[in-house]
């Protein structure tokens, strides 16, 4: 199984469990930045060098020597669920990608053809943001109409996989509170290149792909969709403290208990 997923500085001092849709981009851009003193021309998931990576062969030893030795500090960045379907959706679904394309190439008309969802014009984004829910649900709970995708699978199965590979996580923030937590994460390593996290650029590489969300976030969900939402994310809830009863409550409720994490994500 190995440790998938999975990015580290250069250095070999900084071990970061990678989750689509929780400020990746930026993470990533600052392992890079603290290492090297410049950030990396472009989007970081497209970088070969500058990373030690999971899906680059030659880093996997480096990797798995690093994520089982516990002096080196590992870490993850975890989202409030509301939000993070929520970007998904405008982001994967009624947007186009980098290449021009609509995302996974037929997603879209199969999202079209099967739960009626529109995202050409003015179109309707709290009904459409619904009929996704349900595609999500399926996907994840019965594995049709297709397999779950890695950007609204849930944050708790994509950080357990380093959990059940052997590995620790030393700390696990917040996207929400992002900058506090950052700084903690480079406060326990020796940084080569010292970064101001208040400063620095933000690396949203999915901004702009898609139409801009014309409604607060709770106005999405009602009822029938919060109980979509929990079925679905319920870990996630429970485990990283986010609040399952109100959407417009992004922030965190409570601390992570990591010896719960750890516990609770293994096996």
């Amino acid at each position: 199984m190995g440790f998938p997923g999975t990015w580290m500085t250069t250095s070999e001092t900084l071990v970061y469990r990678v989750i689509p849709k929780c400020a990746c981009s930026t993470i990533g851009q600052i392992m890079h930045y603290v290492d090297h003193g410049r950030y990396f021309d472009g989007d970081i998931h497209d970088a070969t060098t500058g990373l030690h990576k999971w899906a680059l062969t030659e880093s996997q030893p480096k990797l798995t020597h690093a994520i089982t030795d516990p002096d080196v500090f590992t870490f993850t960045c975890v989202r409030n669920p509301y939000t993070r379907v929520l970007s998904a959706f405008f982001d994967k679904i009624c947007g186009i990608q980098r290449n021009g394309q609509r995302y996974r190439g037929k997603l879209v008309p199969l999202l079209i053809q099967k739960y009626g969802i529109t995202v050409e014009g003015e179109f309707d984004q709290i009904a459409s943001f619904r009929r996704f829910l349900l595609f999500v649900r399926d996907s994840i709970k019965f594995r049709r109409p297709m397999d779950p995708d890695i950007h609204w699978s849930s944050v708790a199965g994509h950080a357990s996989t380093l959990v059940n590979g052997g590995g620790h996580y030393n700390m696990i923030i917040a996207t929400e509170d992002f900058t506090r937590g950052m700084t903690e994460v480079l406060a326990s390593v020796e940084c080569r290149h010292p970064i101001d996290l208040e400063t620095m650029p933000r690396f949203n590489e999915s901004e702009g792909h898609g139409p801009k969300r014309a409604h607060p976030v709770e106005a999405f969900f009602d009822d029938l969709s919060m109980h979509l939402v929990y079925e679905i994310y319920h870990r996630d809830f429970e485990l990283f403290k986010y609040d399952a009863s109100d959407p417009a409550n992004k922030m965190p409720i409570a601390e992570i208990d990591l010896d719960e994490v750890h516990a609770k994500l293994r096996g």
